[in-house]
């Protein structure tokens, strides 16, 4: 592990995180260790934005240095690691809500862990979803949303995943803004994560992966 790499990120020192991926790159680092600075370093990030001290911009910046490094990382991975797949998931922000910042870090650190994901993107109608999972064929569903009115999509979503026949084909999580246990229940979804970490051990439980030492324990 590069502690410098995780400091710089945590630290929100942008350009002295990229310049630390790009050297580390350079030096025939594995692109998997270098992801796993990263995502222990949104691991503080996050920990620091619940205990109040990082806010909306810090996670944004964050989210900005991961698509950067992600994308220097990327092409090196193809190249050296044929990245066994653990299964597909497919994501995206319910319908009325625009927000993404924590849906994109999900997507990353699902990624990163290794399951083949699909991002519908923000604002997705429940049609979409359900379109999706019959193309894509997913075991876990994740419907992300901020405001408090995404919960009656998510709710409006799932119910239409049911009237298609598929609600029995896949787990659907929850997260994001004030999810709660309370909401899990209304929406009628299997479980829900309080963070990113929490959405990759849900995604490993219902596809029968190994949990890794690094993941939170979700709440289901």
């Amino acid at each position: 592990m590069s502690k410098k790499l995780v400091t710089a990120i945590a630290e929100m020192e942008e350009q002295q995180a990229l310049d630390l991926a790009a050297d580390l790159l350079a030096k025939k680092t594995d692109p998997l260790v270098i992801l796993d600075d990263c995502r222990a370093a949104m691991e503080i990030v996050g920990q620091r934005f619940e205990a109040g001290t990082y806010f909306l911009p810090e996670l944004l910046l964050a989210g900005e240095m991961l698509a950067q490094i992600t994308d220097l990382v990327k092409p090196k991975l193809k190249k050296t690691q044929a990245m066994q797949r653990h299964g597909k998931v497919l994501i995206g922000t319910v319908k009325g809500d625009i927000h993404d910042i924590g849906k994109n870090i999900v997507t990353f650190m699902l990624d990163v862990n290794g399951f083949e994901v699909r991002d519908l993107g923000v604002d997705v109608p429940p049609e979409k979803f359900v379109e999706a999972i019959r193309e894509f064929q997913p075991e876990v569903v994740g419907l992300s949303g901020f405001l408090t009115l995404a919960y009656e999509a998510m709710k409006d979503t799932i119910e239409c995943v049911k009237s298609s026949g598929l609600r029995d084909n896949v787990k659907i999580m929850i997260g994001g803004g004030q999810v709660s246990e309370e909401i899990r229940t209304y929406t009628g979804a299997d479980a829900y994560g309080r963070d990113a970490m929490a959405g990759v051990t849900l995604a490993r439980q219902w596809t029968g992966v190994k949990q890794s030492h690094s993941a939170k324990k979700a709440k289901a």
